[in-house]
């Protein structure tokens, strides 16, 4: 599936679709996603800033889905922990960015090559329109080459 079908999909999924959340970029070759999150009156919390679990909910899926497509059908890949810090109060339009690079996937690389699981944490930090981070958002992926392609 290409990036632009995959990119539509997610905005049409219906936990983002519901909570405002919309994926503005996703990179041809997987390597890149902008994710933004729109304040609604639905997803706004009682002091009329975004709801934390929204902040949460617009990084959830990148980390895990970028590393799988970088790494290819070889490997296994599961989102395994998540933190979260919350900075300042987010108003008005939200967003994070996802990179991954060679770098990062020659290492994950390294690690799984005898067949053993790799944990990796990545962060990201959720932005305002200012460029002032609103969260600090850490996910723990679970990495492991699939039986019989170890060492290949």
């Amino acid at each position: 599936m290409n990036a632009s079908l995959m990119r539509h999909l997610f905005n049409l999924w219906p936990p983002f679709l519901a909570a405002g959340i919309h994926v503005t970029s996703l990179a041809p070759d997987f390597r890149h996603a902008r994710v933004e999150l729109r304040q609604r009156p639905w997803n706004r919390n009682y002091v009329g800033t975004h709801f934390g679990g929204s902040l949460f909910a617009m990084t959830d899926p990148f980390w895990m889905f970028l590393v799988l497509r970088g790494l290819g059908k070889d490997y296994i890949v599961w989102d395994k922990a998540g933190e979260i810090e919350f900075v300042k109060p987010g108003r008005g339009t939200v967003h994070a960015e996802f990179r991954i690079d060679d770098a990062l996937l020659d290492a994950i690389r390294a690690e799984t090559a005898d067949g053993d699981k790799h944990l990796r944490w990545l962060p990201v930090d959720v932005l305002d329109a200012a460029g002032d981070a609103v969260a600090r958002i850490r996910k723990q992926i679970y990495v492991r080459r699939k039986p019989g392609k170890a060492g290949t």
